[in-house]
């Protein structure tokens, strides 16, 4: 008896919204790691922005398994790669800042995320002096400085 094997369903990202996830979701996994606070922070920097804010957990739980599907099957630079087309230029910039902020959410930067925010920048046309301009800003944001 012959088999037929259907050919495996392609996921995609299909709103602004699932977009806006998906970059924020690379950025917490673009050095290969997913740590408890970066899921944490991940969950923070969506859940206070509309739609998220609307959404109860059992939905964002479903968002973020889909993403995390596409990640898994195709690597951060596809999930980047879907994404990037469906976003305006405002929610671009605001994507690779809520990027940036978190590479920075487990206090450990590597040579990974700056890779990865480089090449995000570039994807979502973003210039070089606008990304350094938003590392700054968020970077003083995540300074102790009391503790200095």
């Amino acid at each position: 008896m012959a088999t037929s094997t259907a050919p495996a369903q392609r996921l995609l990202i299909s709103s602004p919204a699932e977009a806006f996830a998906a970059i924020a979701l690379a950025a917490v996994c673009c050095d290969g790691e997913l740590s408890a606070a970066e899921a944490r922070g991940l969950r923070q920097l969506l859940e206070f922005r509309t739609p998220f804010r609307h959404r109860d957990a059992a939905e964002m739980a479903a968002l973020l398994d889909h993403l995390l599907a596409i990640l898994r099957r195709d690597g951060w630079p596809a999930l980047v790669e879907q994404a990037v087309p469906l976003l305006t230029p405002d929610q671009r910039q605001t994507a690779l800042a809520v990027a940036v902020q978190l590479t920075l959410v487990d206090e450990v930067s590597c040579s990974d995320e700056r890779r990865f925010l480089q090449q995000l920048a570039e994807r979502l046309e973003v210039a070089p002096e606008r990304l350094a301009t938003i590392e700054d800003v968020i970077g003083l944001l995540h300074r102790d400085s009391l503790a200095d």
